[in-house]
């Protein structure tokens, strides 16, 4: 039974996969919050699951201040308790020993052991967010293919978090300042992605919208239904999964009482819901339908939310970034958005 979490508990963190680029954005998005106080007008704690000893190195080869980050050299608190921090005004970092990585590992490769480092962060923050000792989770880049040699079946973290928290059923959002869209499937072929188009799956993906978003802006919220064909089939001359599946899901979905319209031709209804405060989500038919325009519109604003779950998770919008991982370019301004949307919605 997961416990609520009081209103001033901090956000749990988890590094990532250690050879990517996850250590690095969280590092340079706290620097970011320390640098700037007037973006945390209430304040705010993380807790962030990682191997301190790896980040504490990370920060060192990034150029930055250990002690500062609360990462200066290991204590015995640190050995004993596994977690320690420091307080730097209005925000309060603390350091939680979830995991070990192997020495000796090299900086954007795939390994089994980073994955099952990776695994074992997220299921830490998880079950610290259940326990209400954190009160919404931040995850950083995960690799689903250090995942899999891991041995962890798992096509990313939404499925991860779906089992730990019970087997829940899920979807997909990815949100940035100008549009939210939520995905009937995730990461599955296109051919897997066409047969997920059915009438159970797309009305389990409006209710599970119409009710997590309900609860996020204290009111029904107003969603649009992308098509999956041309012109949303052209009245049957392209296809008529408009017809046959979800004009039928929408009718029934009204009934219900949502608010909810469509489908839309899926290449104008993003346009249609860009900065609209009529529309307060599009639901798109797969993966890449949704995908593109949020990363069109604002890549380094893209927030991943998971609805469907017990508890608030975020995550920024892109994956471990191999090809650059260790280089120190990362840019940080989606896992600060993620951060910074988690600490606003969990309020």
């Amino acid at each position: 039974m997961n416990r609520v979490a009081p209103p001033n508990a901090p956000l749990a963190v988890s590094m990532g996969d250690p050879l990517g680029i996850g250590p690095e954005v969280v590092l340079k998005a706290i620097m970011a919050l320390m640098a700037a106080p007037d973006r945390l007008p209430q304040g705010i704690r993380l807790r962030v699951f990682a191997d301190p000893a790896w980040m504490r190195q990370c920060a060192r080869h990034l150029g930055f201040d250990t002690v500062a980050l609360g990462l200066a050299a290991p204590t015995a608190h640190e050995s004993a308790a596994g977690d320690h921090g420091c307080p730097k005004g209005t925000l309060e970092v603390r350091w939680v020993h979830a995991c070990i990585v192997p020495p000796g590992l090299a900086m954007g490769s795939v390994h089994a052991a980073a994955g099952r480092c990776a695994v074992d962060c997220v299921r830490a923050a998880a079950k610290a967010v259940m326990a209400g000792q954190c009160r919404a989770i931040v995850t950083a880049p995960l690799s689903k293919q250090a995942m899999f040699m891991a041995g962890y079946p798992y096509p990313g973290h939404t499925e991860l978090l779906a089992e730990l928290a019970g087997g829940v059923p899920v979807r997909m959002m990815l949100m940035n300042r100008h549009l939210r869209t939520v995905l009937l499937s995730v990461h599955l072929s296109l051919r897997e992605a066409l047969e997920c188009v059915t009438l159970e799956q797309l009305l389990e993906t409006l209710r599970i919208a119409d009710r997590s978003l309900a609860a996020l802006l204290n009111r029904r919220p107003r969603l649009q239904v992308a098509g999956l064909n041309p012109h949303a089939g052209e009245a049957g001359a392209f296809g008529r999964e408009e017809i046959e599946v979800i004009g039928p899901c929408i009718a029934r979905a009204q009934a219900e009482g949502m608010d909810v319209c469509g489908p839309f031709a899926p290449d104008t209804v993003f346009s249609q819901a860009w900065d609209n405060p009529g529309v307060d989500a599009v639901v798109a038919m797969y993966h890449d339908q949704g995908l593109i325009p949020i990363k069109l519109t604002g890549f380094d604003e893209g927030v991943n939310l998971t609805l469907g779950l017990p508890f608030l998770r975020t995550s920024p919008d892109h994956g471990t970034a191999p090809g650059i991982a260790g280089k120190g370019v990362a840019r940080e301004h989606s896992m600060l958005e993620a951060i910074l949307v988690a600490q606003q919605l969990s309020r």
